[in-house]
């Protein structure tokens, strides 16, 4: 392992700790965070093509070539039972019994992810992200956060029972590998 990709890491380590320690609704956590590495990228990388390909999201495919190239991949997402009991409507539902009621019903869908959710527990999600690239950004590693491969993580279930994740690839090279990438077009035949 080189020196680069040992202090890459070593902030895949301290954005896990930001995304642990960022402010949650209530002070309760919901986040669940799992770093991959190794061969975990392309096993990560292949789950993600095999989604894009079932769906038609070339995206996916694409982003799916930069997990294979990246140093690590820290994976960051949210459980599913995690409403607060404010019955605030933002999920769509008046309730918030009535929102978990319906997220029971749509376990189970081949679906990027499964919902409704919580909003508030989203925006939760979202700080936790957040605070993850800050820490990243700060360390001057090169990193992109990436619906499509916490979708491939959720597939995977490597974050257990979560129902939404993000992943933040990281890499550090001359250039970043992040940048200058063209969508995966599906040919039709005419």
């Amino acid at each position: 392992m080189s020196d680069e990709t040992e202090g890459v890491m070593l902030v895949a380590k301290l954005m896990a700790v930001s995304a642990r320690t960022a402010p949650k609704a209530k002070g309760s956590d919901i986040i669940s965070v799992r770093i991959a590495s190794g061969k975990d990228l392309i096993t990560l990388a292949e789950a993600m093509k095999k989604f894009g390909e079932e769906n038609s999201l070339g995206f996916f495919i694409r982003d799916a070539g930069c997990i294979e190239k990246s140093d690590c991949c820290i994976i960051i997402g949210a459980l599913p039972d995690a409403s607060l009991g404010l019955n605030c409507g933002g999920c769509g539902f008046l309730t918030c019994r009535e929102m978990l009621a319906a997220q029971k019903k749509n376990k189970g869908r081949n679906s990027a992810f499964f919902g409704p959710n919580c909003a508030i527990r989203q925006a939760d999600l979202g700080i936790a992200v957040g605070s993850a690239a800050k820490t990243a950004s700060m360390h001057n590693v090169d990193n992109r956060i990436m619906f499509s491969a916490g979708v491939g993580a959720l597939k995977l279930g490597w974050l257990g029972e979560a129902s939404v994740a993000y992943a933040i690839p990281l890499s550090a090279s001359g250039k970043s590998i992040f940048f200058d990438r063209s969508i995966h077009e599906k040919k039709t035949q005419e």
